[in-house]
Formats: C-alpha cells, sequence, structure tokens
C-alpha cells in the first residue's frame, strides 16, 4: 500500500513538474495591458501589430496594418523576436484565448509593453470596428 503511495506521488510529481510554465515575473506582468476593442485601436495607431491566428483565419479578415505571425508555428517566438522590444507590441487572435499564452511568451522575450486585444478580433467586430481582407 505504502510503495502504491509512494509511486502515485512520485509520478504525479514528475506530471506537475513537466508541465508546468516558469511563472511571469512582476516586470513580465507588468509589461501586459489586456485593453478593450477601441482602446486597441487608438494606441496602436502606427505601431507593430500582430495578428496571431492562421493564415486562413487572417485571409477571412483581419486589422489593417496586421501582421500574420502564426501562434502554433514553430517559428513564432523567433519571428516576434525579430521586432524592437522596447516598442509596443500589440496581440490579438479570434476570441482572446490563444494571445494569452502568446503575451505571456513575448512579455519572456523582454518587450516592455505588449498589448493584448481583449475577446480578440470577433470583440473587435462587436465593436463594429474595420476588418480588411
Amino acid at each position: 500500500m505504502k510503495l502504491k503511495l509512494g509511486i502515485i506521488l512520485f509520478v504525479l510529481f514528475i506530471s506537475i513538474g513537466c508541465n508546468s510554465k516558469p511563472p511571469l515575473n512582476e516586470q513580465e506582468k507588468a509589461a501586459i495591458h489586456i485593453v478593450k476593442p477601441n482602446e486597441f485601436k487608438e494606441k496602436s495607431v502606427n505601431q507593430i501589430i500582430i495578428d496571431i491566428r492562421t493564415p486562413q483565419e487572417f485571409n477571412q479578415g483581419h486589422i489593417e496594418g496586421a501582421i500574420n505571425i502564426n501562434y502554433f508555428d514553430r517559428s513564432f517566438i523567433e519571428e516576434i523576436g525579430k521586432y524592437d522590444r522596447s516598442k509596443p507590441i500589440f496581440l490579438y487572435c479570434r476570441s482572446g484565448n490563444r494571445t494569452s499564452s502568446a503575451a505571456a511568451k513575448v512579455a519572456k522575450l523582454g518587450f516592455n509593453e505588449v498589448y493584448d486585444l481583449q475577446g480578440g478580433i470577433m470583440n473587435w467586430s462587436k465593436e463594429n470596428l474595420q476588418i480588411t481582407k
């Protein structure tokens, strides 16, 4: 019985340790700003806007001036890393789910200002903001 419990605890400990991501430090947390569509639109003028959706989603419609870097591509971090970390970067996806984890990765890269569009492009559309095809 003790051996079974020991094995179960060992497996649980290993699985938790392998799957957990290091938490964001205070500076990384402070770098991420979740903003509503109108604020995103206002602040992103002449800034870097990254659409992290798939190319198929991007081609269905995107925010004007956005660059498509697919979050699921192996080169995602490498591509994002090519931008100036001292300048703001604006991220969005379809509904906001992918962006929350992408924003954390981008902040870990050392970007000082990471803007996450709350609710993604779906929320942008609800606010009747322009989408480009």
